[in-house]
């Protein structure tokens, strides 16, 4: 199974994957993601990274998209995985797996202490794909997310 990095020619791949979870989420709506502003924060600013799975063809059939953090209490950075998503009809093959053994492999080569995300509540089969991996779940902590007309109002003086 085959995993690659994006490069700047794979914006529109991008674009759509992140259009298709947001399908899949029922949060199409709030996709106002572009190509340029994809483009800019991850080729020009690279503020995250993209990997794809690749089938037998080379197709990209699977990608997540993540970013570094740190970790104040390991003293270490951590990968943050803000996306993961596998096509519908590449489901059942080890993609998703093989996305998630490839992020822990970059934990490891860059020293980082923990590999994180989140997922909706409501994603059973998600979370017990998840949880099947060895992933625990943060019961005793919630998200919290300032956005929209909030976080203007937030940053005001």
């Amino acid at each position: 199974m085959n995993i690659r990095f994006a490069t700047e020619r794979d914006v529109s791949k991008i674009l759509f994957f992140i259009k298709e979870l947001a399908e899949y989420e029922k949060m199409s709506d709030e996709v106002v993601a572009t190509e340029d502003m994809l483009r800019k924060e991850l080729f020009e600013k690279k503020n995250a990274e993209v990997i794809f799975a690749l089938d037998d063809n080379e197709n990209e059939v699977g990608f997540a998209l993540f970013f570094t953090t740190f970790s104040t209490f390991l003293g270490k950075p951590g990968i943050h995985l803000e996306d993961l998503y596998v096509l519908p009809e590449a489901r059942g093959h080890g993609y998703g797996k093989a996305l998630l053994k490839h992020l822990a492999r970059l934990c490891v080569e860059r020293g980082c202490g923990r590999l994180e995300w989140t997922c909706l509540n409501w994603n059973t089969p998600s979370l017990d794909f998840y949880r099947a991996l060895g992933a625990e779940t943060m019961d005793e902590w919630t998200s919290l997310r300032v956005s929209g007309e909030a976080l203007p109002k937030l940053a005001e003086n």
